[in-house]
């Protein structure tokens, strides 16, 4: 019994031990050492969460009833930990001890409506102030210039307006000023300019305009400036390259103009470089020669020219580098490809030119290069998984890439060269972001749910649209380039073709290929998804981008949302009229650094489109269907010739058996019976033209027999090809001879056998021109057999054929009247000569006679 009454004093004991410190330190955080709440503090703060119809949190601080107790007054409690939202910070070292100042305020995304009272401008002992991510409005107080001990003051992302009081240039301790994402208006205070312990600086969005203060130059302490989306005037400050401690600079989409100050090369601390949207004035890279220390670097529109740099591999540190969209031309250094860290490269719409790196790093997994004069073979990296290459619009030589990879990229280089000429399609519809889709008016609107990521295309199945993108949202661990609402729409009859949308952070375009020539009506359809519509701060955000149609610019800075009067769920619809004069469509959202960067979430900005559709204003001649439903065309294409090769050789063979039989004259039947209607005369007519071939009138020696110059009844000077009597070759090549000639003239279906009542005259000249392509001398300018193919099936158009085939343009003269012939002209021919049927009596060797081609 004595041992269970020891163990339990012992027990007790330990317990004591244990939780009297404890309970010590909780009365300490309650109400160290007695110290209460200045009153006019606690009197200005309850007054001012009365306003907002917030309270202090009895349970966290404001114990008993005293503001300055618990996390208030805890030193382990800081403004970072998000549990604890509002929160203040009391310092209790006045009078004594006794008395406690407020100097921190935190409200943070409450989402509270409203002003702010007059009351928060008393708050003098104030260091540290957090009202970012609510929906406050109104104006900013002069009185702000009561709190001359504050250090951190932030209002981003508000609905804060009229112009900023230049009384913030007596808070001569900031540290951090941000106003951020308001509807301020007016230009930027120079008396900020006092504030020259400034380290941070955010103005993005603010709606201030006019020119940056000279004064700036002062805020030498600067390490992060945000500069976006603005309406500035003049050139970039040539001062902010004083600013040499900066870590972070972002100057986008503020309608400063350049060039890019050389001062700018003294900023050898940055970690990240936004430049962009810079108007007027070229700048070179030249200024970032000493950057070496550069994990982002964005130039992105920023008026570029010159080459990039060839030392570019000695910027170990690049994780992301975006030179879009500049005139940048040369080749691409090859160390740019394997930098250690870098995973995203942006380089398109540039004029770069020369091939692509052999050589990758594995980490660089997000490449564009889109619309540049690139050229050569494909590296195998184009194969690699898990990445993401843009290619689209150069003159790479795509032989043997497999289909599976970069599917349809033949058809998305330079000038769109699928279904070329007539063109197989007078419409298209995309639901963009979605699944197929029936409109109430019964179209088809495909999907386009493929995940395209920072840079990618597709084009689909049929070869009838396709789309393109690139860029990599700032900020954003999760880029999403793609959204769906469950909302019902307004003012619309296609609810769900408005429930997904396809997101950009640069570039989107969307091509309709293939498409007849004429004037298209072409709608674009929109609805904004990601930003809300409530009366929260998550509904302040502003999306806004450029639309070009054809290459026109149909609408600047346009807004989805406002246009649509505010509203989240009202369908916008937008119409234009554009011209197909090459059988392609494009229509192109850019991004020119306008509208917020981050409401409701890092990333938000950029293109969004819900629907994209067009349809011909003119009455369509196409049938408006695939070339072929096989899912394989390629395949079975060249199944079936190489089975019309074997034929063929067989065939061949027989052929020539049989004509060894044949009797003499059949090839001269073939020469006379022919329906394409060159000219023909009688031999006799020849003979007294040529005054009985005289050797006075030889011009010269051919392969198949002489040539002479003589003089029609009328007057006209001819060259006459004499056939010897074994000359079968020559036969056949004067044949092929008048076949070229009709080419030349656009008049090859004169060569089909009129027996043939029916066929497909564009398929005919195609197959024609494949020909006199495949049988050129030069095996430069013969195309290999997969682009034969491809030109059969009709995924490329037939390349242009410039010069005769090789059997025509080698043919030689032994000349023995060299200067005879050469001096030799002889006169064109109208179209309108007669033809002059051979007198059967004639048993002379056969004659060809052309006007205009002796030689």
């Amino acid at each position: 019994m004595s041992r269970l009454r020891l163990f339990s004093f012992l027990l007790l004991l330990t317990v004591w031990f244990l939780c009297i410190p404890g309970s010590v330190h909780v009365v300490r955080a309650q109400n160290r050492t007695g110290a209460t709440t200045h009153p006019d503090d606690a009197r200005a703060l309850n007054t001012i969460f009365a306003t907002w119809k917030i309270r202090a949190p009895r349970e966290e601080w404001n114990i008993s009833g005293e503001l300055c107790s618990g996390a208030a007054v805890d030193n382990a409690v800081t403004d970072a930990n998000p549990a604890y939202n509002p929160l203040i910070k009391c310092d209790c070292n006045f009078v004594n001890s006794t008395i406690c100042r407020i100097t921190l305020l935190k409200v943070y995304a409450r989402d509270v409506v409203g002003t702010i009272p007059k009351e928060l401008w008393t708050l003098e002992y104030l260091t540290n102030l957090n009202l970012a991510q609510n929906f406050l409005s109104g104006s900013l107080s002069p009185a702000i210039g009561n709190l001359t001990r504050m250090e951190w003051l932030t209002f981003g992302i508000n609905a804060l307006s009229g112009p900023v009081p230049k009384e913030i240039g007596l808070l001569t301790n900031l540290k951090l000023l941000s106003i951020s994402s308001n509807n301020f208006s007016g230009s930027m205070p120079a008396e900020i300019g006092s504030c020259t312990k400034l380290e941070q600086i955010y103005i993005d969005s603010s709606g201030l305009s006019g020119e940056i203060p000279l004064s700036f130059a002062n805020l030498v302490e600067l390490k992060q400036a945000w500069i976006m989306d603005l309406e500035l005037t003049g050139r970039i400050p040539n001062f902010i390259g004083n600013w040499t401690k900066l870590t972070t600079l972002r100057i986008v989409g503020t309608g400063l103009s350049g060039p890019i100050p050389s001062s700018f090369s003294n900023l050898t601390s940055l970690l990240e470089l936004r430049l962009g949207d810079i108007t007027n004035g070229s700048s070179s890279l030249e200024f970032i020669k000493d950057m070496k220390s550069l994990s982002t670097l964005v130039l992105r529109n920023s008026n570029l020219t010159g080459t990039i740099p060839s030392n570019i591999g000695e910027y170990s540190s690049l994780q992301q580098v975006d030179l879009s969209f500049n005139k940048l031309h040369g080749p691409i250094p090859a160390s740019l490809f394997n930098l250690s860290r870098l995973t995203h490269l942006f380089l398109g719409n540039n004029t770069l030119n020369g091939s692509l790196p052999t050589q990758k790093r594995q980490s660089l997994s997000n490449i564009d290069v889109s619309y540049n004069n690139l050229s050569g073979s494909l590296p195998s990296w184009v194969s690699s998984p898990n990445s993401k290459f843009n290619l689209v619009a150069n003159n790479f030589t795509l032989e043997g890439l497999d289909n599976r990879v970069l599917s349809g990229l033949n058809c998305l280089q330079k000038n769109f060269p699928c279904n070329r000429g007539k063109g197989i399609y007078s419409n298209f519809s995309i639901n963009c972001g979605g699944p197929d889709k029936i409109s109430a008016s019964g179209a088809l609107f495909e999907k386009d749910d493929e995940d395209l990521g920072p840079a990618s295309f597709v084009v689909n199945v049929a070869r009838r649209w396709a789309a393109s993108s690139i860029g990599l949202f700032a900020g954003s661990s999760n880029n999403i380039y793609i959204v769906n609402s469950l909302a019902q729409f307004t003012n619309t009859s296609d609810s769900e073709l408005f429930q997904s949308a396809r997101l950009s952070a640069s570039s989107l375009r969307y091509y309709g290929l293939g498409l007849e020539n004429g004037v298209y009506i072409v709608k674009l359809q929109f609805a904004e998804i990601q930003i809300e519509g409530s009366n929260s701060w998550k509904a302040l955000g502003r999306r806004r981008f450029d639309i070009y149609v054809q290459g026109r610019l149909v609408e600047k800075d346009f807004d989805v949302r406002r246009t649509a009067g505010g509203s989240t769920v009202t369908a916008v619809e937008r119409e234009y009229k554009a011209n197909v004069s090459e059988n392609y469509l494009e229509v192109h959202l850019f991004w020119a650094g306008k509208g917020t960067c981050c409401i409701p979430v890092q990333g938000a900005y950029g293109p969004l489109i819900s629907a994209v559709s067009a349809t011909p204003d003119f009455t369509p001649t196409v049938d408006n269907k695939p070339p072929s439903k096989g899912k394989n065309r390629t395949g079975v294409i060249v199944g079936v010739i190489v089975g019309i090769g074997l034929l063929s050789i067989f065939v061949g063979v027989a052929i020539f058996i049989i004509r060894k039989r044949r009797k003499p004259y059949t090839d001269d039947e073939e020469l006379l019976g022919m329906e394409i209607k060159p000219y023909t005369f009688t031999y006799s007519e020849l003979k007294s033209a040529t005054q009985d071939f005289n050797i006075s009138n030889k011009l010269g020696e051919g392969g198949f027999g002489p040539v002479y110059k003589g003089n029609l009844s009328d007057g006209r000077e001819v060259a006459v090809k004499l056939l010897s009597v074994g000359s079968r070759q020559g036969k056949g090549q004067f044949v092929a001879e008048i076949t070229w000639n009709l080419h030349e003239k656009n008049r090859e279906l004169e060569l089909i056998d009129e027996k043939l009542s029916e066929f497909n005259k564009d398929e005919v000249k195609r197959v024609i021109r494949i020909a006199l392509l495949c049988t050129q001398s030069s095996h430069s300018l013969r195309p290999p057999m997969s682009r034969v193919v491809a030109m059969l099936s009709g995924d490329v158009e037939v390349s242009d054929v410039k010069s005769k085939p090789g059997y025509l343009s080698d043919w030689r003269f032994d000349d023995i009247t060299t200067t005879s012939l050469s001096s030799f002209q002889t006169k064109e021919v109208g179209a309108s000569g007669s033809k002059i049927s051979p007198s059967t009596k004639d048993s002379q060797p056969m004659l060809g006679a052309k006007i205009n081609v002796g030689r």
